[in-house]
């Protein structure tokens, strides 16, 4: 069965290996703990300005549905309880130009959806990298200088499991609780308040509610079994996340929730924005 991902483990691998050439012409040490950091966090920011473009798009497409809602919401309210083949038809053209006028995208959020190869690409190189296989750019010498690069006396390489001192133990658990923490407060401090869950079952508000600390667990658990350079990926990857989301609940956010509230708030209060 082909690698339907090879394509994009082949691009992420390329872009590693030419930070990490990057950086070696800039006079650092090509083996040396810090250049192999550097290179995968000018990896992570590559790919998220890559991926910009896409997060605008869901920025845009939240503003339309919202201002669409209350159109929708009658025109469900008009066709509710009718089940004939005529009136469903009649119900889906309307609700098909009612999308159209707010500039809702047919596509949906398969936008949003292009941008996942690219991440699990750099996912997995960098799993890779971390287990000792060769992938794409990033041959056996490469491959071999990351796995044995360390940071305060922790190897890139190196997992929760296998550490062997106590210097390694602490910074993974810290590395982990990291990266669990910008999880949560993202989700908690700007996700959270720029949903709009009014009109929502109450089992599906709940649930919102429970999100922030859910995804900190998860983050938690999968903390303890990848190798320290996937964490860098992720703490550098979430800190990006944080602030590209601050900046939508603060000035871009969703109309209906409490973010946009607040903003409205904002400008109406003298001397402010």
């Amino acid at each position: 069965m082909p690698d339907l991902f090879a394509p994009f483990t082949h691009l992420v691998s390329a872009a590693l290996a030419a930070a990490h050439a990057g950086l070696e012409a800039a006079g650092l040490d090509p083996h040396a703990g810090v250049t192999w950091a550097l290179a995968i966090i000018a990896l992570v920011v590559a790919v998220r300005l890559a991926v910009l473009p896409v997060a605008v798009h869901g920025v845009r497409m939240a503003h339309a549905s919202a201002s669409a809602r209350p159109a929708l919401e009658a025109l469900r309210r008009r066709y509710a309880g009718r089940t004939d083949l005529e009136s469903l038809q009649a119900m889906r053209a309307e609700q098909a130009r009612i999308q159209r006028e707010h500039g809702i995208s047919a596509l949906g959020c398969l936008p949003m959806l292009l941008q996942l190869p690219i991440l699990f690409a750099l996912y997995r190189v960098l799993s890779l990298v971390a287990a000792g296989q060769s992938v794409g750019a990033m041959d056996a010498a490469l491959v071999a200088s990351a796995g044995s690069a360390s940071i305060v006396g922790v190897r890139l390489a190196e997992r929760l499991g296998g550490a062997a001192s106590l210097t390694e133990v602490v910074v993974l658990v810290a590395a982990g609780l990291g990266a669990a923490a910008l999880v949560y407060l993202t989700q908690r401090w700007f996700v959270l308040p720029n949903t709009v869950l009014d009109g929502l079952p109450e089992p599906m508000a709940q649930a919102q509610q429970l999100l922030p600390a859910l995804s900190a667990v998860g983050v938690l658990v999968a903390a303890a079994t990848v190798p320290a350079g996937l964490l860098l990926y992720w703490l550098v990857s979430n800190l990006w996340t944080l602030g590209q989301q601050a900046v939508v609940t603060r000035w871009f956010p969703t109309p209906g929730s409490p973010a946009h509230a607040a903003l409205l708030a904002r400008r109406a209060a003298p001397g402010t924005e």
